[in-house]
């Protein structure tokens, strides 16, 4: 799964790598290299306004709520959606039809877990950063939920695949990847049925991923330091 990432471009940086607009419905958060779920993160949707459709930078929750939920404490259990079901599943199938999006990320954190040693005991899980030159796109889905006094709150998911073999080597998951050929299709509201198809795992095969301090297993630490690789041996 995907349970924390970091984000720290500007909202200048966002419009010109995703070719968005500022949408009434940014707030700029800032830099956070520890977000996790329940925290408020940049999205890109694809809105339509008297036939023109534009790329607009929004500000979500992460975690979706569907627009059914009778309780948004639903979204802390649908941080990730996987790819393999996300057509039929009530919580996420509406949103993969009509309402698809990209999650801006530096890069996101995996935890891999060492084998055991001759004592039988498992080391302490070690987090790795991976990402890629110029940050990622990673495929999302959101939603619109209206609690009883009429305010609005806007969520977010992210999708999953399997990352089996020597491309799950620290993780069995991995999140997707919008190539920005595609962009404009996957932000479309309307359906998509093979979209899928033309998502790009993020493995480490596709990706550099490097070992991190397990600072960043503490979600109160934030800061550029939680990103940076650890020292090789005898450095």
């Amino acid at each position: 799964m995907c349970g924390r990432y970091a984000t720290s471009r500007t909202p200048a940086n966002l419009v010109d790598d995703f070719e968005a607009d500022v949408g009434d419905l940014f707030t700029d958060t800032g830099p956070d290299f520890n977000l996790a779920p329940t925290k408020l993160a940049p999205l890109v949707v694809g809105r339509t306004k008297d036939d023109t459709f534009r790329r607009e930078l929004v500000t979500a929750k992460w975690g979706l709520v569907p627009s059914w939920a009778k309780d948004p404490a639903i979204g802390n259990r649908l941080i990730n959606a996987r790819s393999e079901t996300v057509a039929e599943k009530p919580s996420f199938r509406k949103a993969f039809a009509k309402r698809r999006a990209i999650v801006p990320a530096d890069g996101f954190y995996e935890w891999y877990q060492p084998e055991a040693g001759a004592d039988g005991k498992r080391p302490p899980k070690q987090p790795f950063f991976m990402s890629a030159e110029g940050g990622l796109g990673l495929a999302g889905l959101y939603e619109f939920w209206k609690d009883p006094q009429g305010q609005w709150l806007l969520t977010y998911t992210i999708l999953t695949t399997s990352a089996e073999g020597e491309d799950g080597r620290i993780h069995d998951r991995a999140p997707l990847i919008v190539d920005g050929e595609i962009a404009s299709r996957w932000l479309a509201a309307e359906p998509w049925p093979d979209a899928l198809e033309h998502l790009v795992p993020a493995t480490p095969g596709a990706l550099r991923a490097w070992p991190v301090s397990t600072a960043v297993n503490n979600v109160r630490n934030n800061g550029p330091e939680l990103v940076e690789p650890l020292p090789l041996d005898g450095e």
